[in-house]
């Protein structure tokens, strides 16, 4: 029973971190385009960093929301991987990629979260072990 929780919570650790990858491929819309960095002049103001937010402060319901979106979106692009490997166009694949968004976004949606908390959920799965510890924990009981 251990080895089986074991080898499943390894292969949403890797899904974590390989699901980012792809969703950057895929989902990458709505993402700020960041312009060429300019040179500063003496008299400009200091630019604030976003700091991530703090993993403790995220309440388990918004956690679930996360979690039932990302298994949602994972499956969705687990069902249409191979749809789109065989695209024979880059128009027919572009079009599968739109299509695969719109879900995509739909999904997010529906489990109350915007696009840019999802992300900024995503991103502190793969940056912060306590964080991604909670979140495998809540897969593993949503995955059983």
């Amino acid at each position: 029973m251990l080895i089986r929780v074991n080898n499943r919570l390894a292969q949403w650790k890797k899904g974590l971190v390989g699901l980012s990858l792809i969703a950057l491929l895929l989902l990458g819309f709505g993402l700020p385009v960041i312009a060429a960095p300019t040179m500063p002049t003496a008299d400009a103001a200091p630019l604030a960093t976003p700091t991530a937010p703090d993993a403790n402060d995220i309440p388990s319901e918004t956690v679930s929301r996360f979690v039932r979106a990302y298994i949602a979106v994972v499956k969705l692009i687990e069902s249409r991987e191979l749809s789109l490997q065989r695209a024979e166009t880059d128009t027919e694949s572009h079009q599968m990629q739109q299509e695969i968004q719109a879900a995509a976004l739909e999904l997010i949606q529906a489990d109350g979260l915007t696009l840019s908390a999802y992300w900024e959920l995503l991103g502190l799965a793969n940056s912060d072990p306590e964080f991604r510890d909670r979140v495998l924990a809540q897969i593993d009981e949503a995955d059983p």
